[in-house]
């Protein structure tokens, strides 16, 4: 390399007019050498040889986490968006200090959490395993296999994520989107994410089988607004049965499911309720109000098939957010821990 450069100072001097030619050559060296030291990309099959048996055993753990109660689904799914939100897709969520603290982390159900310490214990177990799988890809693993036995497609996941060290409650600030969200907004924090709108769109019917809490929606149909107590864009008789569930001085962490009608199976009826002003959040109803994304929700609504793909392609493409690979990272032994060098 040092004889090269040298050659070109050579032909600087002298002015050779194929000094960009030359400079050229110099630039895919380097970006040559870049690229073969850099992280290894995902893959499909990365654990085909280290741990043959991963998504069978992940499974087997999650199918025995769901049947002990159905939580396990929205709240791992929920699990894997907000990990990949702050700090990408590495498992941060997971660590017992830091992100999980923040309030608007607070409230992610200890189902989901359990459920990958389960798979990883699992996969710990096997000799041929051992200190090879990373938390961040089980838990990618974990959320395709709750969407399948809550009826949602089958897809197959990209795998090669490294855990990452560092967890920090400060860094969930203005990460995750907010209940009251406009589209612009919402769009404004996908788009940062290397997310589009129609994957937006996709990843909120999510909903479909998620649930919240009465703090969080509290205000549409108590106290929308100095002249209007419940908020007009909400179905009247939904508001209403929203307070008989959630009365005014109602413990305000309980939970109600965010699709009354199919809330545990993985469907498109979330796209059916928002056509009918049964968004729980503002920023579930505004997709259906919004010019821009209301035909998006129309077609979801009344192709299935069309909303099915659509979410595969986006939580694939979630599931790259961030992520540590080759080199960066670890591989965690306890995912509440990070390994002591």
């Amino acid at each position: 390399m040092k004889q090269f450069i040298n050659s070109i100072e050579q032909r600087v001097i002298m002015g050779a007019p194929s000094i960009i030619v030359v400079l050229s050559n110099l630039l895919f060296c380097l970006l040559l050498v870049c690229a073969q030291t850099s992280s290894a990309e995902l893959s499909k099959g990365f654990y085909g040889n280290s741990c043959p048996n991963v998504e069978q055993l992940v499974r087997s753990a999650v199918e025995l986490k769901f049947k002990q109660t159905f939580v396990t689904a929205p709240a791992t799914l929920r699990l894997f968006f907000h990990d990949c939100f702050v700090r990408g897709c590495d498992a941060s969520i997971l660590l017992s200090e830091g992100e999980r603290n923040h309030p608007d982390d607070i409230s992610l159900a200890g189902d989901g959490f359990d459920t990958v310490i389960k798979a990883k214990e699992a996969i710990e177990s096997d000799p041929q395993c051992t200190d090879k799988v990373s938390c961040a890809d089980i838990l990618a693993l974990a959320t395709r296999d709750v969407v399948n036995l809550t009826g949602g497609p089958f897809y197959e996941v990209e795998l090669g994520r490294r855990d990452g060290k560092i967890s920090t409650i400060a860094s969930v600030q203005h990460k995750l989107p907010h209940p009251e969200f406009n589209l612009d907004q919402l769009n404004s924090m996908f788009s940062f994410n290397g997310l589009s709108q129609i994957d937006m769109i996709a990843l909120s019917g999510a909903h479909t089988i998620g649930f919240s809490h009465c703090s969080r929606f509290s205000k549409r149909i108590y106290n929308f607004s100095p002249t209007t107590k419940i908020d007009p864009t909400l179905n009247l008789q939904y508001a209403f049965q929203l307070r008989q569930a959630c009365p005014p001085k109602v413990d305000p962490r309980i939970a109600i499911n965010m699709d009354p009608i199919t809330p545990q199976k993985f469907d498109n009826q979330y796209f059916k309720n928002l056509q009918q002003g049964k968004g729980l959040f503002t920023s579930d109803q505004v997709l259906a109000i919004d010019e821009k994304s209301k035909d998006t929700v129309d077609l979801f609504a009344s192709n299935e098939v069309a909303f099915e793909s659509a979410f595969i392609d986006a939580i694939t493409k979630l599931g790259r957010v961030g992520v540590k690979t080759g080199n960066q990272g670890e591989i965690r032994f306890d995912c509440t821990k990070p390994k002591v060098n």
